[in-house]
């Protein structure tokens, strides 16, 4: 039988006069996760919050037993969000990345919307699970198709997807067996801006615990100068 402790933190950092960020952390209903509001918009506290609460509350209704409709659940909080955009921001709108889990028979589910990150450790290997939606990963792919794809270097981080849109956005679905040892971090830009994908994995598995581990991740990033709001929750699977 497998047991799952996971923490959660999340810091304002040195720059930001807000905290945008929002994080999922809800070990009874194995429900994890980060949303983090997009720079450059109104409401982003509140287009993270709603996003974290929406998918949420849309997972608690699912039936025991039954797998739930990640893209289904995603596309109604981009909705409620949007709705919002236009209370609030008619003429901007609001967005949020969202990268969230459950954990349903065994099976660690990620979706995934935005810049905002998923890992996972198992053994010696710390791999991305997600893949950023940016303007540089897009034109990455679409080449790969062999399309001529040209963009500014300015904006090779802009966001391709986010929680918000007026348009239902594509979902990426990821579905990972658990095994005794597995660790998992949900992290913002905040963090991944600062701290090396292979520092994470270092600082991921060096602790005994998952509070100890998202204590050192956050607060390294914010000592690097915390530009951005850094959050990070992480999920450690033992066996009983």
């Amino acid at each position: 039988m497998l047991l799952i402790r996971a923490s959660a933190l999340t810091d304002i950092g040195r720059v930001r006069k807000e905290n945008e960020d929002r994080y999922l952390l809800d070990e009874e209903g194995l429900l994890f996760g980060v949303a983090d509001g997009v720079g450059g918009l109104p409401g982003g506290a509140e287009a993270a919050q709603l996003s974290v609460d929406d998918y949420a509350g849309a997972m608690r209704t699912v039936p025991a037993g039954r797998e739930p409709d990640l893209v289904a659940i995603v596309r109604h909080t981009n909705e409620m969000v949007a709705q919002l955009g236009q209370r609030i921001s008619p003429s901007m709108g609001i967005g949020s990345t969202l990268t969230v889990g459950c954990i349903r028979a065994g099976v660690l589910m990620v979706a995934h919307v935005g810049d905002s990150r998923c890992y996972g450790s198992r053994g010696r290997e710390f791999v991305g699970i997600t893949e950023d939606h940016s303007v540089e990963n897009e034109a990455r792919l679409r080449r790969a198709r062999g399309e001529v794809i040209y963009y500014h270097e300015a904006n090779r981080n802009a966001l391709t997807r986010c929680i918000g849109q007026p348009t239902p956005p594509d979902v990426d679905v990821i579905r990972r067996p658990l095994v005794t040892g597995d660790r998992y971090l949900f992290c913002t830009d905040g963090v991944t801006r600062m701290v090396p994908d292979s520092e994470l994995g270092s600082l991921l598995m060096k602790h005994e615990t998952p509070q100890a581990a998202v204590n050192e991740i956050v607060q390294l990033a914010v000592r690097r100068g915390g530009p951005d709001n850094a959050t990070a929750v992480a999920i450690f699977v033992d066996s009983v």
